[in-house]
C-alpha cells in the first residue's frame, strides 16, 4: 500500500481559512521531489518517469491545482474528467490544463489560459502561490508544470463540451484519509491493463500523473 496513507489530516487544511495563511507558509523552494511522486506511480512506469522526459523532445505543459472554499468553509479542489476516447489520457481524472501555447508568455500563463477555457475560472481571480516540482508524463511525452493557486470563492465551473466530460470537486482532507489510498489493477481504453497505486474518493479513481502531483503537495502540506 501507497506510505501516502498512514498520515493523519493536518490541523490547518480543512478549513479555508486557515488553510490560505498556512499555504502561503509552504517552503515551495524546498520541494519534496521527485521521491514523493514515485510513491503513486504506475509500478511499470517507474523507470521511464524517472528519466525525466532527457532527449525525448518532450512538450511543455502545465496544469492549475486550484483551492477555494465550499458553502461549508472547508477547503476544495477541482478536476476534470475527460471523455472516452483512444488516446493517452481518455476518460482520466485530471487536473485543468494542457500544453504551452506558441503565443504563452509563460507556464503560469498556460496554466490559467487552459483552467479559464476547460471549466471557466476567469484568470484574474485566481492568486498564484506556488509551483511544484515539474514531472514527466511518458505516454503523453508531456513534461507538466503543476502550479497551486487559490480563489476566494466557490467558481462558477462552466465545463468545455469537448473537453470535459465532468467536473469533480473534493475537499482537500478527503486525500489524507487511510481508506482513499488504495493499489488497484486498472482496465484502460484499449484493453491495456496497469497496476498502481491511487486515490479512490466518491467511487472516482484519480491515478497517474495527477496522483503523483497530489503525493508530492500532501508530502509538502505534512513537512510544512
Amino acid at each position: 500500500m501507497p506510505v501516502i496513507e498512514k498520515h493523519p489530516v493536518p490541523d490547518q487544511i480543512s478549513l479555508f481559512s486557515t488553510f490560505v495563511p498556512f499555504l502561503k507558509s509552504l517552503p515551495f523552494d524546498r520541494l519534496p521531489g521527485l521521491e514523493s511522486q514515485l510513491k503513486m506511480a504506475p509500478l511499470n512506469r517507474k523507470q521511464d518517469i524517472m528519466t525525466l522526459g532527457k532527449g525525448m523532445d518532450a512538450t511543455l505543459s502545465a496544469v492549475l491545482f486550484l483551492f477555494y472554499p465550499l458553502e461549508n468553509g472547508h477547503t476544495a479542489t477541482v478536476f476534470i474528467q475527460r471523455p472516452s476516447y483512444n488516446g493517452a489520457h481518455g476518460g482520466q481524472i485530471s487536473f485543468p490544463g494542457g500544453r504551452l501555447e506558441p503565443t504563452d508568455p509563460g507556464l503560469d500563463f498556460t496554466a490559467l489560459r487552459e483552467t479559464h477555457e476547460e471549466v471557466g475560472v476567469p484568470p484574474h481571480t485566481v492568486e498564484i502561490l506556488g509551483k511544484l516540482s515539474e514531472l514527466f508524463i511518458p505516454p503523453s511525452n508531456f513534461i507538466v508544470s503543476p502550479y497551486v493557486g487559490i480563489t476566494q470563492k466557490r467558481p462558477r465551473f462552466i465545463p468545455d463540451e469537448k473537453e470535459v466530460e465532468s467536473i469533480l470537486e473534493i475537499e482537500l482532507s478527503d486525500f489524507f484519509q487511510p481508506a482513499h489510498c488504495q493499489t488497484r489493477e486498472l482496465s484502460l481504453i484499449g484493453g491495456y491493463r496497469l497496476t498502481t497505486p491511487c486515490f479512490v474518493i466518491n467511487d472516482r479513481i484519480i491515478w497517474g500523473a495527477t496522483a503523483m502531483m497530489i503525493s508530492e503537495f500532501l508530502e509538502l502540506v505534512r513537512k510544512g
